[in-house]
């Protein structure tokens, strides 16, 4: 996929397969907050990308996902190498459901999402 924004980032995709996903991404200093922890925005960001991916995978779809709804929880801070692992959770016709959580170095959930998605026709 040639997505801009991610590959500005930094994002280094591992996988994507069979409604499984898998990216890393490792917090640039400009890229945190006040508190000197990757941004809220920018975990969302990874999340959001990661639940979309995995819908794509399940059918193999070319045209891409569009995010129609996206919750997200904050558990703890995210710094260093986040790991970003996404999932299908129930594929429809057109919209699939899904949910991504964001790992420490540590293996720690720092921030978890649940995801709607519409596949692109």
């Amino acid at each position: 996929m040639d997505i801009p924004f991610l590959d500005h980032l930094g994002v280094v995709p591992e996988y994507a397969e069979a409604g499984k996903v898998r990216i890393s991404y490792t917090v640039k200093p400009e890229h945190t907050n006040s508190f000197h922890v990757a941004q809220g925005g920018l975990i969302m960001t990874l999340l959001d990308f990661a639940m979309g991916a995995a819908a794509r995978t399940a059918s193999n779809h070319e045209l891409g996902a569009i995010t129609i709804d996206m919750t997200t929880s904050f558990l703890r801070p995210s710094l260093g190498k986040i790991i970003v692992e996404g999932s299908l959770l129930k594929a429809g016709k057109s919209i699939n459901y899904c949910e991504a959580v964001a790992l420490n170095e540590a293996g720690e959930i720092t921030a978890k999402a649940s995801g709607t998605f519409m596949l692109r026709r």
